[in-house]
């Protein structure tokens, strides 16, 4: 028998975890972070015990599942995003169960381990796409590469003998990505008996295809490619892991024959994960500074040559008050905006309270500087509404449990799939909430 336990990601954006109990062992989806309390717990002082963070909400209260700890057999993760394994640190190592993941994310997860100062005593096993991975005598498991707005991203599949399970948490079907591979949908079509699928809901409500990083690209290089910034100084905040992005902006600045600077940890911390593994290479006249007294001695330096000879890339892009851009604008780092200097804004606010007020804030001191703002040069790694139909589709699963949102969100792909694909609700489309259980039989 197929028991399915939320744990996290079924009653907000973010936090994701789940547990699939197969007869008496378990295998774990996911273990994120909620990045909005992670970012107001930032703004205090001292560090807090898992404990502390599961009471303030920003990771998964696992004790719901705590009988199911001792048949935990591995750990699987489907991407590098924090609000999928931000919470390893505080939670693994209990399981004392192998953590799987691909190359990139698995180096990544090193590299946040060794942030927090926090050691794991799991294993950490990269395994290959598309391969399938035996994890006890009964289970085994494939990660199949899928478009998203990081590297190997995988959609995680399950194998057993009461059929497959597919957790797709966080996908694009990009038809033309700028880098990497596009999604394996003959991966995805080939499987049989799909008896669950587990799929983020996040923009079920819109009702199209969601448009290529090609389409970004595009407009970065119209935003960007222009005489009237000659002279001025081009800063440009997007996602730390949206390395496709990162990628695309730097080649502009190559163009415009300006040197490119990246400033800031996390954009370090992904960079670095991405080039050591070769998935990528910035090349030359690329700068990547992490460290405060780095990024200051850089800035000084930009402003005694030429603003005009530099692109910055920094942190900051949801208004973070810790953040690069979030320093420049407060003057916390010697740097002196100009009016016309651009700054652009190569994402969308991930729409929360603490993001969309640091936003504003953020954005109302650049207006005072009578700087040139460009917002919402983007688009989403995320499916919507007709990709996320398409999938189902394509899988024709037994049973629908939608994830990564709110009831909303959950509501609006259980109607995708119940008034269009004839799927009965509480029969073969499950709404459950962080803590829920069911039986799948």
């Amino acid at each position: 028998m197929i028991e399915i336990a939320p744990v996290g990601g079924y009653s907000e954006v973010g936090k994701n975890m789940t547990a699939i109990k197969v007869d008496d062992e378990v295998v774990i989806l996911d273990v994120g972070l909620y990045l909005p309390a992670i970012v107001g717990f930032e703004e205090e002082q001292g560090l807090l015990s898992s404990d502390e963070l599961i009471k303030i909400g920003a990771i998964p209260d696992d004790n719901k599942i705590k009988e199911w700890w001792p048949k935990i057999k591995a750990i699987l993760i489907s991407h590098c995003h924090l609000d999928h394994l931000g919470a390893v640190p505080y939670l693994c190592n209990k399981y004392k169960s192998p953590i799987i993941g691909t190359q990139y994310t698995i180096e990544v997860l090193k590299k946040i381990i060794n942030d927090n100062n926090t050691k794991i005593k799991n294993k950490l096993k990269p395994i290959e796409f598309n391969k399938r991975f035996k994890i006890s005598e009964n289970i085994s498991c494939e990660l199949i590469n899928v478009t998203h707005s990081t590297l190997q991203t995988a959609i995680i599949v399950l194998h057993t003998k009461y059929g497959t399970i597919v957790y797709a948490n966080d996908f694009k079907i990009d038809e033309n990505p700028v880098l990497g591979e596009k999604t394996n949908i003959k991966a995805l079509k080939n499987l049989k008996n799909v008896k669950m699928l587990i799929l983020d809901s996040l923009y079920s409500k819109f009702r199209q295809k969601t448009p290529s990083e090609n389409v970004a690209r595009q407009m970065l290089k119209e935003a960007l490619l222009n005489e009237e910034h000659k002279g001025r100084a081009i800063i440009v905040t997007t996602f730390s892991s949206h390395i496709a992005r990162l990628h695309s902006i730097s080649e502009f600045g190559k163009r415009l024959n300006r040197k490119v600077v990246f400033l800031g940890r996390s954009l370090g911390k992904y960079i670095s994960s991405a080039q050591n593994l070769d998935l990528i290479n910035f090349g030359k006249n690329v700068e990547i500074v992490t460290w405060p007294k780095q990024i200051e001695k850089k800035l000084k330096e930009i402003e005694k040559n030429d603003r005009g000879k530099y692109l910055i890339i920094c942190t900051g892009n949801q208004g973070e008050p810790k953040s690069v851009l979030s320093k420049l604008i407060n003057k916390t780092f010697h740097f002196e905006f100009l009016p016309n200097d651009l700054v652009v804004f190569s994402c969308n606010v991930i729409p929360t309270k603490i993001n969309i007020h640091n936003r504003e804030v953020m954005e109302q001191k650049l207006k005072n500087y009578k700087v040139t703002i460009l917002k919402g040069i983007h688009q989403s790694g995320h499916a919507c509404g007709e990709d996320m139909k398409n999938l189902i589709k394509l899988l024709k699963p037994e049973h629908i449990i939608p994830t990564h949102g709110d009831h909303d969100k959950l509501i609006h792909l259980s109607k995708i799939a119940v008034d269009e694909l004839n799927y009965e609700f509480g029969k073969t489309v499950h709404l459950l909430n962080n803590g829920d259980k069911l039986q799948i039989k």
